[in-house]
């Protein structure tokens, strides 16, 4: 009984992240049209399955001379996830919550930072779903 159960619940987990990867996958399709043709993808997969107030959290380097675009979304539309860039020192470097969850923002970088993205749904618009951020970076 118990070996039939480990087997229900590992079949159910399995099938639950088979749907959870399609639906971050077209989210990610819909986000891509905020990286124009102007910006280059810098090929990572940014995704994360939140609910309620859970707070995705990205670590990258952004590279001096560089103009990057991130991109954000989760769900159909637009609007549905808040993020912020903040330096080593947790400084706000750029929230769109300031500007009606905009789903993307070029940061122009003149010397070489790290910087963490969190991501968070906006929970007026969604309780639950897939975060996706997109990093391109200017031709």
């Amino acid at each position: 009984m118990c070996k039939t159960t480990n087997l229900l619940f590992l079949a159910a987990a399995l099938s639950f992240g088979s749907v959870a990867n399609a639906q971050c996958d077209t989210i990610a399709s819909v986000c891509e049209k905020h990286i124009s043709a102007t910006y280059i993808p810098d090929g990572q997969f940014y995704r994360a399955l939140l609910r309620e107030d859970e707070i995705a959290e990205f670590g990258l380097t952004l590279f001096g001379g560089t103009t990057y675009r991130v991109a954000a979304c989760s769900g159909l539309s637009d609007g549905n996830l808040i993020f912020s860039v903040y330096d080593k020192d947790r400084n706000v470097l750029y929230t769109n919550k300031e500007f009606n969850n905009d789903p993307y923002w070029d940061l122009v970088i003149a010397s070489t930072i790290d910087v963490t993205i969190e991501a968070q749904l906006d929970q007026t618009k969604a309780a639950s779903g897939c975060a996706v951020m997109l990093i391109g970076f200017k031709k």
